[in-house]
């Protein structure tokens, strides 16, 4: 869950849109708006997929470069499982699911940088990710809950989703803007100073804050579960397995999912209200992928 705090602040803006001054008082959200408008111009990008178009103020390549660091980082605190049945589950799946990702870019003729690697981490979280370029993370903890491959390409394609729409970038893009507006964003990114990490760490999903960019946030999931269910049909396995998964997320849950409103996520009951909605889009794709094997 992401805490974000909105308060009410002093904010300029000049007829250049290029830097913050005192004119009139203004909710963050609104004054985020007419940041928002000002990169526009230079910043706007489209998610593979569904093509809803979108911010992004860093470079792919930076996103990529911050997120091996970090995935090292992480590597090396963590307990990994090196071996065994359920690394083979994580990785066998991960294989068909980014051979999908990559069979859409050679259709679509779209350029990528992903560099694929999957790490099973012995914890106890009902957890799983995978950040810029496309570094995975996956939790024995959610194994359980996943029960076959299908579960597991479920969340794999569903984290995946991610870097491929380039969430991660998209909120670091926007929390830039929020904390430092665009004329310093560059600068800030940079400098590499401890905000600048600990705000890039919440973009790609390992931190936690709510508020201005939190419908966002929300949006991404919805968008994330497409693109999932759309990759995971292509591998080959079956989309409505999506649902039962999510249903038993809401059983683990014991009824201590928090409110929407102060969620990231959909709740359970939207999103599998939502995922129900989106399957005959999908079908056709887990069809075409049976038919070839």
């Amino acid at each position: 869950m992401h805490r974000f705090n909105c308060k009410r602040g002093k904010l300029w803006y000049d007829t250049n849109m290029a830097s913050l001054c005192t004119l009139t008082v203004l909710p963050l959200k609104r004054a985020l708006t007419f940041l928002l408008l000002a990169a526009l111009a230079t910043g706007c990008a489209t998610v593979p997929m569904t093509n809803r178009r979108q911010l992004r103020l860093v470079s792919s390549q930076q996103m990529v470069s911050l997120s091996a660091v970090q995935y090292q980082e992480v590597l090396e605190t963590a307990k990994l499982v090196k071996s065994g049945s359920q690394l083979q589950q994580v990785q066998r799946v991960g294989h068909r699911i980014t051979d999908a990702v990559e069979e859409y870019y050679r259709e679509e003729k779209i350029p990528q940088n992903f560099k694929w690697e999957f790490a099973l981490i012995d914890g106890e979280q009902v957890n799983a990710w995978c950040m810029p370029g496309g570094k995975i993370a996956f939790y024995t903890g959610i194994l359980p809950i996943c029960q076959s491959d299908a579960g597991v390409a479920t969340v794999m394609g569903h984290e995946i989703a991610h870097a491929m729409a380039e969430h991660g970038n998209e909120r670091f893009s926007q929390g830039l803007l929020a904390q430092f507006g665009t004329a310093a964003a560059n600068e800030v990114l940079k400098e590499r100073d401890p905000k600048t990490q600990q705000l890039f760490a919440t973009a790609i999903g390992l931190g936690t804050q709510v508020g201005v960019l939190l419908p966002f946030s929300r949006l991404q999931e919805s968008e994330a579960d497409q693109i999932g269910l759309m990759l995971m049909a292509r591998a080959g396995y079956n989309p409505e397995a999506a649902v039962s998964f999510w249903q038993r997320m809401k059983e683990n849950a014991n009824g201590k999912q928090p409110p929407e409103f102060l969620s990231t996520h959909p709740s359970n009951d939207r999103r599998i209200e939502e995922i129900r909605a989106m399957l005959p889009k999908v079908r056709r794709y887990y069809t075409e992928a049976e038919s070839t094997e």
